[in-house]
């Protein structure tokens, strides 16, 4: 009896397996499809949405450092030409490879020009928190374009 059962054993494993494996064959060969618009789409270091959206939003600024992989955009000093008496730069940085709204951080810094020389003044959080609402914005945006193809 021992050994009937030690012969049972590994013909239904064996079983199981072949059985597996026909299963298996009745696919014809459909792979399951990528979702490319995923919250986690990257073939770069962060979410590939939120670098596009920050990219989008500081380009009427020149960029001093673009860096996919660390997730960090910034920008060199850019004056309005409607008030050359001010400029500001930003710093961009994503933290995560999901769209969400805490993997987005923002940073601004602004000077005035006074007696000839640039004096650092405060910006104002509605300015960075409307900076932020822009990328998210566009980010999404650019998801769901990318589903709808």
């Amino acid at each position: 009896m021992t050994l009937s059962r030690s012969i049972r054993r590994p013909a239904a494993i064996a079983g199981l397996a072949v059985a597996t494996l026909a299963l298996g064959a009745c696919s014809k060969g459909e792979r399951p499809r990528a979702d490319l618009a995923a919250a986690q789409v990257s073939t770069i270091g962060v979410n590939s949405y939120l670098w596009r959206a920050s990219l989008e939003a500081v380009s009427f600024a020149p960029l001093l450092q673009a860096d996919s992989n660390g997730g960090v955009i910034v920008t060199d000093w850019y004056a309005n030409p409607n008030n050359p008496g001010e400029r500001v730069k930003m710093t961009v940085t994503i933290l995560d490879r999901d769209l969400r709204a805490d993997a987005l951080r923002v940073a601004a810094s602004r000077q005035v020009a006074q007696s000839g020389s640039w004096v650092d003044a405060p910006v104002q959080a509605a300015t960075v928190q409307k900076l932020e609402d822009i990328i998210l914005t566009k980010a999404r945006e650019l998801r769901r374009q990318a589903i709808a193809n």
